[in-house]
């Protein structure tokens, strides 16, 4: 095996394990660690994977995103806290978006129980979480179902964003940094979400620190286009400052 194909072999297996260790693969293929490291710095020098001490994970992009179903095993403690951090910020807010993806289930769920509130959302297992709720009315987007994250695209929802005047929006992406913003594979779903900053009041991005640093195909948003950013203690202090430069609070968890 060369080493163009050990390194997809490797990229391939941090896509479907979600992560890889240094150890495991220098022992699984027979090289040395430093060929792994090696490999490593290759991969992410392309924009394939992200270094961290011992190993690294894939980053989404163009050509690879992982599903909903896969996310919800990820990181799910950190996400937890994220997601009940969020729901505080909910304040006195009315109407309210809610983003496609694990983490803004979440937050659905911890958004108040005891007063009217309306949710706007392009994802059906946001949906479904709140559809029984006695006080809270959920509007659902029309448009294309993608079956990996169960949400709507396309014209159809982006129409109906247009038509609204929202107060909070608790924004995910698939990568937020500095330099590009934030970001996801897919151009229908990066109108989505473009089109949710520019009907709402109040911006929120709440992910875990694995997507920082990361960029995907299609920039939507600025990191100056949020007043809140919630993540976890896995984002280091020192970076949490650089982004607060940025303008938005940084809220680590």
């Amino acid at each position: 095996m060369d080493a163009d194909e050990r390194r997809r072999s490797i990229l391939e297996l941090a896509r479907r394990t979600g992560s890889v260790d240094v150890g495991k693969l220098s022992a699984d293929f027979g090289v040395a660690k430093e060929t792994v490291r090696r490999d490593l710095r290759v991969l992410e020098e392309h924009g394939l994977v992200r270094r961290t001490h011992g190993g690294a994970y894939p980053v989404e992009s163009a050509g690879f995103e992982t599903t909903l179903a896969f996310r919800e095993t990820m990181h799910v403690p950190e996400k937890s806290r994220i997601a009940a951090a969020a729901g505080e910020l909910a304040g006195d807010a009315e109407t309210v978006f809610i983003d496609e993806g694990f983490t803004p289930q979440l937050i659905a769920q911890a958004l108040p129980r005891d007063r009217p509130l309306t949710v706007v959302t392009a994802s059906l297992a946001t949906a479904g979480v709140l559809a029984t709720r006695e006080h809270t009315t959920v509007l659902l987007l029309g448009g294309r179902l993608r079956g990996g994250t169960m949400a709507t695209v396309g014209h159809w929802a982006t129409h109906m964003l247009a038509g609204f005047v929202i107060d909070l929006a608790f924004v995910g992406a698939n990568g937020i940094s500095r330099e590009y913003g934030l970001t996801t594979p897919d151009p229908a779903v990066s109108e989505v979400k473009a089109q949710v900053l520019r009907v709402s009041r109040r911006r929120v991005f709440a992910g875990v620190h694995t997507k920082f640093g990361a960029a995907s195909f299609c920039r939507f948003a600025g990191v100056s286009d949020f007043e809140t950013i919630i993540t976890d203690t896995g984002l280091p202090l020192s970076e949490a400052h650089r982004y607060s430069l940025l303008g938005p609070q940084v809220i680590r968890v």
